[in-house]
């Protein structure tokens, strides 16, 4: 039944991603993946948050676990299209862009997670 979750989550997940990075490219035009930099901090508050909510001494049920932590947010969150953007923007020359990307979905995205962690503390 596992697998079922994570199929379930994972194609919720990409649908989402696909929807909200291509409604934010459309409506912000930039030199900077800005749809994609924003599914990532999204996806980082949403999974410092319900881990926040949801866990106990560490541990989440595996129906959530399956279901929203490994499905939906793995779909969501875009990892490797962040690494396929970084390679463009370096085959571009872009260089100094591409490095303020990495620099600022990285330390954004760990700082958003944590927030959301604490907020999902405080909520339960």
């Amino acid at each position: 039944m596992k697998y079922v979750y994570i199929i379930i989550g994972g194609a919720l997940g990409s649908l989402l991603r696909f929807l909200v990075a291509d409604f934010i490219s459309t409506k912000y035009s930039s030199f900077f993946p800005l749809g994609t930099f924003s599914v990532n901090v999204i996806g980082s508050l949403l999974i410092g948050l319900l881990f926040g909510l949801f866990s106990m001494n560490g541990q989440i049920d595996d129906k959530l676990k399956f279901f929203i932590f490994i499905g939906f947010l793995g779909g969501f969150t875009t990892f490797s299209s962040f690494a396929l953007e970084n390679i463009k923007l370096i085959n571009e020359g872009l260089i100094s862009t591409s490095l303020l990307y990495i620099l600022l979905s990285n330390v954004v995205g760990i700082a958003i997670a944590f927030a959301g962690y604490f907020i999902g503390l405080k909520l339960r």
